[in-house]
């Protein structure tokens, strides 16, 4: 970019977000308290996805037997690998079972999922640094970059619909964990814009395996493909890569005319914390987050359905226009990856069961014929309010309502849950709950005593912070 920045305008979205990265500071302790728990969460989705084959078996290095000097842990596994892999490995175990933070507005998105390389290169940096006798990076380090990618994605998500021009959301993962992992390899201004510019110009993933009749579970290692990429084209940019200027806004060439429907990107408010302070946290169930009223609804209201779920003869869901382009779906669901992003299926099963777990989408569970029998008796409704209030930036509700009919006439409550659990409205009711979720996580892969330990550390917010990244990681070392 250096050798044309003289004959073009570099595009402002290019600038914005590099001096953002670079020269913002980040005062917010609200943020940074709020980054803690998003780190312990979404380890511990990481940590409860490895009882998945169908994720483990895409972990490791490319070539089997590789390792790597002072790479990469991927926690829970023996793995060491370079900071590119790394960030695959990380990214694809804490997106495994949906589980980990959302972040809703006219493009949705997980920004946890950037921890996948802001955690590769944070522990590759510090082991390296050690060797060579320098100060490790520490987790306050990685706290704030999180915050900072958080915010990159959040931001462009506001106003900017990937998913109206068919794209997936893990284009702003990529966008995000470029920007502050090249200001993590200690990547000038110049750089960084050059990284950002290649990562728009990459190619960018279509939303086709999140949507039938094609969905699959390429929707649970997409955002770790796009922070590994972003990982990849950070550390090319402070090698010296170069960067093109208008990346966006080239006539006929630039992302805006090609891929985003000749529409200009938009950052509708300044880059700072607000993203972190509002984000979503999956507290009590791993479903499309979409769904997560509709699920606790349910789980309301199976005391009173559980014994009489032949005398059902309608349900009714009232429920947001987001959630009905998204997540409504009729006929055969094939895999997890389709019933966990439908709404008629995840209430069907907090109904039956009190409960919604990552082993009900499972194809055992999926056998049982009562899930589609009450699939069948569904029927969604829009509210125009839910609509207003979950774009409304003071409020972002996700809010649904369940009501069962019988057929002897009587009904239950309309059940209405106007926001969920991992709300910030809702924060001081969540964060007992996430305490119990990552201990429950960690008990899936851990023995009491290195669980204990692992427990000790990420809870002690004051000495955490300024913990080493590696000797973190280590603790999570099988």
């Amino acid at each position: 970019m250096e050798k044309v920045k003289d004959q073009q305008k570099v595009d402002a979205v290019l600038e914005e977000i590099a001096d953002y990265v670079l020269y913002k500071e980040i005062t917010s302790e609200e943020a940074f308290s709020t980054a803690h728990y998003v780190l312990l969460d979404t380890l511990g989705c990481g940590i409860l996805a490895l009882d998945y084959p169908e994720c483990t078996k895409l972990l490791g290095p490319i070539v089997p037997g590789t390792m790597v000097p002072d790479g990469t842990r991927v926690p829970g596994t023996p793995h060491v690998l370079d900071p590119v892999q790394g960030a695959f490995n990380i990214g694809a175990m804490i997106r495994w079972l949906d589980y980990n933070d959302t972040w809703l507005a006219a493009e949705w998105g997980h920004p946890s999922d950037n921890l996948g390389g802001i955690l590769a290169v944070a522990d590759y940096l510090s082991r390296k640094r050690i060797r060579n006798g320098e100060q490790p990076v520490e987790i306050r380090d990685v706290l704030e970059a999180m915050i900072k990618a958080h915010e990159i994605q959040g931001i462009l998500a506001l106003e900017n619909s990937l998913n109206r021009v068919g794209l997936d959301h893990v284009l702003y993962v990529k966008i995000a964990t470029t920007a502050v992992v090249a200001k993590m390899l200690g990547g000038s201004k110049e750089e960084i814009m050059n990284a950002l510019s290649n990562a728009w110009i990459d190619n960018s993933s279509l939303r086709t395996y999140r949507h039938a009749p094609n969905t699959g579970s390429r929707k649970s290692w997409a955002a770790g493909d796009a922070t590994s990429r972003g990982v990849r084209l950070a550390m090319m940019a402070v090698q010296g890569e170069m960067g093109y200027a208008t990346a966006l806004s080239a006539p006929g060439w630039g992302f805006q005319d090609v891929l985003f429907n000749k529409q200009e990107l938009t950052i509708s408010q300044p880059f700072d914390s607000y993203v972190m302070e509002n984000v979503l946290f999956k507290v009590a169930y791993p479903a499309e987050f979409h769904a997560q009223t509709a699920a606790e609804a349910a789980v309301q209201l199976h005391p009173e359905v559980k014994d009489r779920l032949d005398d059902i003869d309608q349900i009714s869901i009232t429920t947001h226009e987001s959630a009905i382009r998204i997540i409504d779906k009729k006929g055969p669901l094939y895999n997890p990856a389709d019933r966990d992003h439908c709404i008629q299926y995840i209430t069907a099963v907090g109904l039956m069961n009190g409960n919604v777990t990552a082993e009900d989408y499972e194809a055992e569970a999926a056998a049982n014929s009562m899930i589609d029998t009450l699939r069948d008796k569904m029927v969604l409704t829009e509210n125009k309010a839910y609509t207003e209030d979950y774009l409304d930036p003071e409020k972002r509700s996700i809010a649904n309502a369940v009501q069962i009919h019988f057929k002897d006439g009587t009904t239950t409550d309309n059940v209405e849950v106007e926001y969920p659990l991992g709300h910030r409205f809702r924060r001081e009711e969540a964060m007992p709950e996430l305490r119990k979720k990552y201990s429950f996580n960690l008990s899936a892969a851990y023995a009491k005593k290195q669980q204990r330990e692992i427990e000790r550390a990420s809870f002690d917010y004051q000495k955490l912070t300024v913990m080493a990244v590696h000797e973190f990681v280590d603790l999570f070392v099988k």
